[in-house]
């Protein structure tokens, strides 16, 4: 349960920062200084939740190893190998959906776009 909540905490920040960095991007030359800073102080804040979460994935990492070990003693050795490749799977299958709803939330976005379009 924590690993999926820290995955998911790392994608929602990572796309939060890189919005606001397409954002700070796309600000012309003649944009409100007020509207500069308040984007540099979000990528800021952002940077440095980004870096927490991070440092929360280190501490899940070093308690899955260690459950990995008490596991480890009570498992035959194919069960190991299940619950090793589950752990090892479940980071990436957590980003993989999260990819997926993401691209089908822009699908979404884009098909409603051209509705209104029409």
């Amino acid at each position: 349960g924590d690993l999926d909540k820290v995955v998911n905490l790392l994608l929602s920040l990572s796309g939060r920062l890189a919005r606001v960095e397409s954002a700070l991007g796309s600000l012309g030359p003649h944009a409100p200084a007020e509207d500069k800073l308040a984007l540099r102080e979000k990528r800021r804040l952002l940077v440095a939740q980004l870096e927490d979460a991070k440092e929360l994935r280190e501490h899940v990492g070093r308690r899955e190893e260690v459950v990995g070990a008490m596991v480890a003693r009570y498992l035959p050795t194919e069960h190991l190998q299940d619950y090793q490749h589950f752990v090892k799977m479940k980071s990436a299958l957590i980003t993989e959906q999260r990819e997926l709803e993401e691209k089908i939330k822009l699908g979404q976005e884009q098909l409603r776009c051209l509705r209104e379009s029409l």
